[in-house]
């Protein structure tokens, strides 16, 4: 086995990374992580340089990881700020650090691929090794693996990384025949609330409008994307995507896109875009220019639930942060990271702080 690291997703075969990749997780699609970085998204320039892996037995690929030099820590929802200021603090570098993890996605799934009959634990043993050579060779100050699956995470604690865990809140499908259905699973309080919601979109003329990637036209995704961009600008901030992002996600993956319009007088007011896998919906991003009552619950949480129910899928994970899900339906998730610090010091301390941070979470550790 050998390992080549490539600067770019056009320097390996779409055909042999998807074989691998699958359809079950869209994110780790080669046309997705693709049209990241030739819209100019991912980039060097975004602080988002290309590095990833790939595994070859002779001229077969049996393994890949995607793995991007960061230069700073946004858009990770993982945070280690205060880890960079320690560094800081002591003369150090904490930037450039290694970083596996789908950009800007804090969506949980498989980050080291590994064809079907290859030993887990000897092909992430031999890119641990790989790694750790040339951040010494480099003078990288560590390299961290983002929102991975349980069987991974328990994989990369084997082998002596630290793990760290957060909290998100996803709905799952409990074979509910029909939205009512769910509803009469939740207790009278909340099942009066989401009712009431609802009822609110109503009063207020909204309907929603439910469109499959294929038949989004091009004047529906730049309607989108103002959307989408109104988000950052009414923080001051600058969008992380492009339209060109999604103008190639739809060209090339749109049989996993679906999207939600939120429409008053014959005019989108609001719009949510969500990823299709094989079991789960992604609810990913949302925007609306005025600020209607309960439209934000509408479209992205309530829209996603009932998509699910009427297609069979088993999962809704509409992103990070939000405990106000816990009283729609949604429920506590365990996420996890896995970290490795080239500097033993650093690496023991965040070790200590870790252990003191997670003895508060009322969940079970890994074993």
């Amino acid at each position: 086995m050998n390992i080549k690291q490539i600067q770019s997703m056009s320097q390996v075969d779409s055909a042999d990374w998807n074989q691998l990749a699958g359809k079950d997780y869209p994110f780790i699609r080669h046309e997705f992580l693709l049209a990241l970085e030739q819209s100019g998204s991912v980039c060097k320039q975004t602080g988002w340089k290309p590095a990833h892996l790939l595994v070859f037995d002779e001229d077969i690929l049996i393994a890949f990881m995607p793995l991007y030099l960061k230069e700073h820590s946004w858009g990770e929802y993982i945070f280690d700020h205060q880890w960079a200021q320690a560094y800081q603090q002591h003369g150090l570098n904490y930037y450039p650090k290694w970083l596996t993890a789908i950009p800007l996605t804090p969506c949980q799934g498989t980050r080291i691929v590994i064809r079907d009959q290859i030993d887990s634990f000897t092909i992430m043993q031999l890119l641990l090794t790989f790694i750790k050579k040339i951040s010494e060779e480099q003078n990288i100050s560590s390299w961290h693996c983002l929102f991975p699956t349980l069987p991974q995470v328990k994989l990369l604690k084997s082998l002596q990384l630290s793990i760290r865990e957060g909290v998100q809140f996803q709905w799952f499908n409990k074979d509910y025949q029909s939205f009512d259905d769910y509803l009469l699973a939740l207790s009278s309080s909340k099942r009066k609330m989401i009712k009431r919601e609802r009822k609110r979109i109503l009063e207020q003329g909204i309907e929603l409008q439910c469109i499959a990637g294929p038949q989004i036209s091009s004047q529906q995704w730049q309607i989108f994307y103002n959307f989408y961009s109104m988000t950052y600008l009414k923080k001051g901030s600058q969008p992380y995507l492009n339209l060109a992002f999604f103008e190639q996600i739809a060209a090339n993956m749109g049989e996993q896109l679906l999207l939600v319009f939120a429409i008053k007088d014959d005019n989108p007011v609001a719009a949510a875009l969500s990823f299709v896998g094989a079991d789960t919906l992604y609810g990913r991003y949302w925007g609306c220019y005025d600020e209607y009552h309960s439209l934000h619950f509408e479209t992205c949480y309530y829209q996603g639930i009932d998509y699910c129910i009427q297609k069979g899928l088993n999962r809704f994970d509409s992103g990070a942060q939000g405990e106000h899900k816990i009283a729609r339906g949604f429920e506590p998730v365990t996420t996890y990271s896995a970290h490795w610090l080239r500097d033993s010091r650093f690496a023991k301390a965040v070790e200590h702080y870790k252990e003191r941070a997670t003895s508060y979470l009322p969940f079970k550790q890994v074993d």
